[in-house]
This record gives C-alpha cells, sequence and structure tokens, in this order.
C-alpha cells in the first residue's frame, strides 16, 4: 500500500532552518500545509542485494543492501526522464534513522519498518531473513516506510531525511552529532511515570487502551489467517491428487478417456495456482502488519505524554515543599514531623545568621522551581498539541489504509472462489463429453 503523495514545493536548505528542523522546533517543523518532499522528489528502493563482509566484531557476515533511487520531481513533470540518484543501505541504516527520527520527533506517530524476521507465516512459508520471496516483500515494506516518511508534514522536512536518501558516505555522523541518543527517554523513567503518573490527559489514556486493543485484534487477525493458508493450501494441493487419479484413469479407457485427462489437467492446474494466491495473500498480511507495529508507535506517544505530566507533577510537588519549607522557617512553626524539627527541639534554635542564609538559599531554589515548573508546563502542552494533531492525521490514514486492505482482501478471496467454480464448471464439461 502506497503512502499518499505529500506536497513541499522545496527543501530546506538554509543552515538555520535545517538546525531548527533536526532539533524538532515547533516554528520550524510545523510547516506549511501540505508542504512534503514526496512533491519534489521522486523515491523508490529498486532493488535488495546479498553481500558478505566482516562486521564490527571482524567476523564475516552475510546481509542485505537494499538500493533507494531518488529523481527530482520538476524534471520528471517536465517530460525529461534524468538518471537516478542511487545509494545502497542496510536495514540496519533504516533502524537509526527511525529512531532518530522517534527521539526527535516524540510527538509523531513515526512510520514503522517491515519486520526484521517474519512471524505469523504459514508453514509452508519460509521465515529465513534471507529468503528472497521474504527479502522481497521488505525491499516493498522499507520503499512503503520511505514514503510515508517522506509524505509526512513534519517529518519530511527533516535534514537527516534528506541525508539519508542524497548522500551516501558521512550520514551517519551526522546523526550521531545530533545527539539524539542522549535525549532519548529510558525505559526506567517512562515505566515509572506510567505508574506514578496522576493526572494525564484522558484522551492520551483512552488512545494508550485503543493502541492496545488496535494490536491484540490484529494479532489475532494475523494468527487467523495464517491457519487459514495453512488449510487453504492443504485442500488446494490434494486437488492435485483428482487430477493424477484422472490422468491414471484415462489410460484404461477408450471412451471416457478424454474427458478424464482434461478434466484432469484442470485439476492440475488449480492445484499449482496456491502458491502464487498465497504468495499474493503475504501482501495483505504485511499490510495488517505495519499497523501491528503501527500500535506500539502510538503508545510511545501516549507514553511521552504521561512522563511529561509526570515531570510537571514531580516539578511541582517539589516546588509546594520548597515553599512549605521557606514558611516553616520565616515562622517558626512546624506543620509537619521533620528530622530537622526533632534537632531543634533538643539543642534549640539554629543562629540568626543560619536562618537568614537557609531562606536564601530556598529563595533561590523556589526561583528555580517556578522557572522548571513553567518550562515542564510548556513541554508538557506543546506535546499534547503536537501529538493529537499527529494522531488525528494518523487516524484518518489508518481508516482509509485498512479499509482498501480488507476490501482488497476480501476481493481477492471472492476471485479465488470464482476460479474454484470455474475449475470444476470445466471438469463438469469435460464430463459431459464422455
Amino acid at each position: 500500500m502506497m503512502a499518499e503523495d505529500g506536497r513541499e514545493e522545496s527543501v530546506a536548505t538554509d543552515d538555520d532552518s535545517d538546525q531548527t528542523a533536526a532539533d524538532g522546533s515547533l516554528n520550524s517543523t510545523m510547516v506549511e500545509e501540505g508542504s512534503t518532499l514526496l512533491r519534489r522528489m521522486e523515491i523508490c528502493v529498486a532493488e535488495a542485494e546479498k553481500r558478505s563482509g566482516k562486521n564490527a566484531m571482524s567476523m564475516q557476515e552475510t546481509f542485505t543492501v537494499y538500493l533507494i533511487e531518488t529523481r527530482p520531481m520538476d524534471a520528471v513533470a517536465e517530460g525529461h526522464n534524468p538518471a537516478p540518484d542511487c545509494l545502497w543501505r542496510r536495514y540496519s541504516e533504516f533502524e537509526l534513522l527511525r529512531n532518530y527520527l522517534i527521539v526527535t520527533y516524540p510527538y509523531i506517530v513515526v512510520p514503522p519498518l517491515p519486520e526484521k524476521r517474519a512471524e505469523f507465516v504459514w508453514h509452508k512459508l519460509s521465515a529465513d531473513n534471507m529468503d528472497p520471496d521474504f527479502v522481497e516483500r521488505r525491499r516493498v515494506g522499507l520503499e512503503n516506510f520511505l514514503l510515508r516518511v517522506a509524505s509526512h508534514p513534519v517529518l519530511s522536512n527533516d535534514k537527516i531525511l534528506y541525508h539519508f536518501l542524497t548522500e551516501e558516505h558521512g550520514w551517519k555522523e551526522v546523526v550521531y552529532e545530533t545527539g539524539f541518543q542522549a535525549k532519548a527517554d529510558s525505559r526506567l523513567r517512562a515505566l515509572s511515570a506510567t505508574f506514578r503518573v496522576r493526572n494525564p490527559d484522558k484522551r492520551f489514556m483512552e488512545m494508550k487502551h485503543y493502541s492496545d486493543e488496535l494490536q491484540s485484534h490484529t494479532s489475532q487477525l494475523l494468527r487467523a489467517r495464517a491457519r487459514v493458508a495453512d488449510r487453504l493450501y492443504g485442500v488446494y494441493k490434494v486437488h492435485g491428487n483428482y487430477g493424477r487419479v484422472f490422468s491414471e484413469w484415462s489410460a484404461i479407457e477408450r471412451e471416457m478417456g478424454d474427458g478424464l485427462q482434461s478434466a484432469g489437467h484442470h485439476m492440475d492446474a488449480y492445484a499449482a495456482s496456491i502458491d502464487d494466491i498465497l504468495e499474493e495473500e503475504e501482501h495483505y498480511a504485511d499490510q495488517l502488519k505495519e499497523y501491528l507495529s503501527y500500535a506500539e508507535a502510538l503508545r510511545a506517544v501516549c507514553r511521552k505524554h504521561e512522563l511529561t505530566q509526570f515531570e510537571l507533577e514531580m516539578a511541582s510537588q517539589d516546588l509546594i515543599s520548597k515553599k512549605q519549607q521557606r514558611e516553616e522557617l520565616s515562622t517558626g512553626i512546624v506543620r509537619t514531623f521533620s528530622f530537622k524539627g526533632m534537632t531543634n527541639k533538643l539543642f534549640g534554635q539554629e543562629a540568626p545568621e543560619q536562618r537568614e542564609a537557609r531562606l536564601k538559599l530556598l529563595e533561590d531554589l523556589i526561583a528555580e522551581g517556578e522557572e522548571t515548573v513553567k518550562e515542564k508546563t510548556v513541554e508538557r502542552e506543546e506535546h499534547i498539541e503536537r501529538a493529537w494533531v499527529d494522531i488525528q492525521r494518523f487516524k484518518e490514514q489508518k481508516d482509509k489504509d485498512l479499509r482498501e486492505a480488507l476490501i482488497s482482501y476480501a476481493v481477492m478471496q471472492i476471485s479465488m472462489c470464482k476460479k474454484g467454480i470455474q475449475v470444476w464448471s470445466n471438469a463438469k464439461e469435460c464430463f459431459l463429453k464422455m
């Protein structure tokens, strides 16, 4: 399924705008509506190639690389057909690009990559990640990933994406120079926020629950489809037995021979057709798998909201505590039990100079705390605003994509059933001629 076309006019080349885009600045990334890279650049993953080489541990390994071809859209529109710019990328480089996008744009449901190893496969299908059919499906999935990113109104304007598509060497260094790895949220912090946040936005909690349900239902559908494919394969192949029996039987019949032999040929052709049918089915399964992964991307946006809300709550709680300490120190009235209050009762009050110094320190800490609360409030509100816009965009895309995929799958099943009816109708005609 192709990502929808974008509508951008020109690649941002100004150094300042590029830097702010990479930093996820609201002003630079919330670009004019409909402005996308795909509008001005033709992108495709043309082919896959198996290679061998040494990895970081100096051990020999076999891996697959993918040829990315790009061509300026204005040249194509003018009727020219220039040779495309080409470069090779490994799957791990696609992973690095996506990880960068996730960290840099935590408010966006970042498109997923195709699976690294085959899952939800029926038993006759190879799960080997070097299998040519699997590699071809992955090539299609990687192209779809690039098209989705390049058609996104925010992601498509990122300079790292442009480097990935146009610079074969040195693009990794540019990625690491952004320092995106240091910005990544630790899993422990995210988990802590999930269980300790007190007042998350209800919409994001509902969306997180929806993502869990979407993943569950999609998984169940893929498992059911794999079981059906197994049984369907068996039914079709059994028709090959009809073909063999009819052909052998025709050898001993004079009057019925031709009819039996013709019917046997129809059965053989029907039995052989299942391989192409199930290969086509894998295309629809891959579309469902994409949304299985999209569910996790949606959940990541919701987890980021939990984290920003949790950090705001912690900063607010710390500020309240500091203000309470200031009040107690100013009035000499301790409202809550504290070790400091106990020692004051046992050993007497601290000297006025010490008290003034502590008050001064608390005033400075309160000022810092108020600034932190303001920053965390802005961060939370910006994430909510940006994320909700992108979630709505994602929902529209999801509804359209899954509707088309399910309709196409139904049409394929209808066609398959009609083919079965036609085979038996042909066999009937053969029998009538005996």
